[in-house]
């Protein structure tokens, strides 16, 4: 199904407020999934509402908790997130890293104990929008691994994003680079079980630590494991993020003890910087256009395959699903459905676009 996005934040809006949800909130948590979706992030899109449901009504999720500051002290902020929706609390965070960046020139901000925040990338966004350079580290825990070590036949780990995130040198073209560690966001493979899809050779292994193409893996008892991108590469940067945010930021890491509450535990560790206290802004939008253009004036290998920057595919992406709509496999919407039938809440059958 293709459903229109305004239909599918009002829709998901509703699911929320159901969940007790007040104020703003509900439209906080909505507007970050389905713009996760416009942005081709399925696996951080609408998707994820069961997941959440789930853990509302387990109790593991807190709504209308937007957090606090448990320690400010110059240039650092550690935020404890205390168990509510991570796009609302991980947005607290980052948007008091900003004031402080903008004051002092750089922040560091520690979040801790905040519910899944969803697509890094937004707040990667948010910092570039304001000017500001950023690097956000993060770590899952709250149940077992799902990535493998290098050179491992379990899990371990888990999918540990990280974003980078530069101010755009050309009106609404920031630089942001958003990915998780592992070879492939576990959420894709759920929206490849869903669909009824095979997976590419080399994401996944099955529970014998042997290949795999078949995302039942990772849903079966005993599970398979994620593989970790560029073998040694991915897995020593997701091993970073877990020291990271997991440990230096306090938060909490991936150890046995961790993995036992049956819910989704994200932890960040942000660094905000203003670019204007290192050199003149002028001079650095001209070097950023002149490498941007050099780069990307590449002649592609594929006639139809132009030459990216970090960010361009999720703006394509939008502007696409924007026009035509976002998709929702049968399965999915299946399970949002039913979701919403767990709160009391009965939903109209969507409006498909042609």
């Amino acid at each position: 199904m293709l459903i229109d996005h305004q239909d599918l934040r009002a829709m998901a809006a509703r699911i929320f407020e159901a969940g007790r949800s007040r104020g703003e909130e509900a439209g906080i948590v909505a507007d970050h999934l389905v713009e996760a979706n416009l942005r081709g992030h399925d696996s951080h899109g609408v998707g994820m509402i069961p997941r959440y449901i789930a853990n509302l009504n387990a109790g593991t999720v807190v709504p209308n908790s937007k957090g606090r500051v448990l320690r400010e002290d110059g240039a650092f902020l550690v935020y404890d997130g205390e168990r509510g929706y991570g796009q609302v609390v991980a947005r607290e965070a980052t948007l008091r890293g900003i004031a402080k960046a903008r004051r002092d020139g750089v922040a560091v901000v520690a979040l801790r104990n905040a519910h899944h925040i969803g697509r890094v990338g937004t707040y990667g966004e948010l910092c570039a929008e304001a000017g500001l350079v950023s690097l956000h580290f993060v770590n899952v825990h709250g149940h077992a691994a799902i990535v493998a070590p290098h050179r491992g036949s379990d899990a371990r780990l888990s999918t540990n994003p990280v974003c980078i995130a530069v101010p755009a040198a050309e009106p609404g073209r920031p630089v942001i680079l958003d990915m998780a560690t592992s070879r492939v966001a576990m959420g894709k493979v759920r929206v490849a079980k869903n669909k009824g899809e095979t997976l590419a050779p080399g994401l996944v292994m099955d529970a014998a630590g042997l290949p795999s193409n078949d995302p039942g893996v990772m849903f079966a008892s005993p599970r398979g494991a994620l593989m970790p991108f560029a073998e040694h590469k991915g897995y020593a940067l997701a091993f970073i993020c877990e020291l990271l945010a997991g440990a230096i930021g306090g938060g909490g890491t991936l150890k046995p003890a961790n993995q036992q509450q049956g819910t989704i535990t994200n932890s960040m560790l942000a660094f905000v910087i203003d670019p204007a206290r290192l050199a003149e802004p002028g001079w650095i939008a001209e070097e950023m256009r002149a490498i941007i253009g050099y780069v990307t004036a590449s002649p592609p290998a594929k006639a139809e395959e132009p030459v990216l920057v970090p960010g361009d595919p999720e703006r394509l992406s939008r502007a696409k699903r924007m026009k035509e709509g976002v998709p929702v496999d049968p399965e999915t919407w299946r399970e949002i459905l039913a979701a919403a039938e767990s709160l009391g809440l009965a939903l109209e059958s969507p409006r498909v676009s042609a």
